[in-house]
């Protein structure tokens, strides 16, 4: 029982703690169902992106955050290729209340796993033989926010 209170003081000396202990690939898929024929068209392309994250407890303090980023291009209106790479990472998150918590999972947490996911996107697309492609930097804090705001606004419109 001393143990558990000690170990309860310490964590407040210590403060909040967040850390990444390891990113990882959980899913990568490319489609490019014109290929070849794609290479000899005009490249004009059109740019359709979905970012989804998700997260969930695994151990004690111990959170997966998964990123996941979507590439859907098309050609003169037609299919040229498809990306989707699932970026997780495992962080440990310690001191938090709930608000700061939900924050840290929405919005930092993704946001340590984007340069990871952009990469991989990057490297995917150039080894089917197309353009590069460097995503641009993402306001997660935004989307966070314009998420909490759209969620609550649902809430006060079902309640009313």
């Amino acid at each position: 029982m001393a143990d558990n209170n000690e170990a309860a003081v310490n964590q407040e000396e210590q403060g909040p703690q967040l850390s990444l202990q390891r990113v990882f690939l959980k899913d990568i898929s490319f489609e490019s169902p014109r290929s070849p024929m794609i290479f000899q068209e005009e490249w004009q392309p059109e740019v359709g992106m979905e970012l989804n994250t998700r997260s969930r407890q695994v151990g004690e303090n111990v959170y997966e955050v998964v990123l996941d980023i979507t590439l859907n291009v098309k050609n003169a209106d037609e299919p040229a290729y498809l990306v989707q790479v699932q970026q997780g990472g495992l962080f440990v998150i310690a001191g938090l209340d709930d608000q700061q918590l939900h924050h840290a999972l929405g919005a930092f947490c993704p946001a340590t796993l984007f340069p990871y996911a952009r990469e991989n996107v990057d490297a995917t697309i150039v080894k089917g033989s197309f353009p590069a492609v460097m995503l641009a930097p993402i306001n997660f804090d935004a989307l966070y926010l314009d998420n909490l705001q759209s969620q609550q606004a649902e809430e006060t419109t079902t309640t009313q």
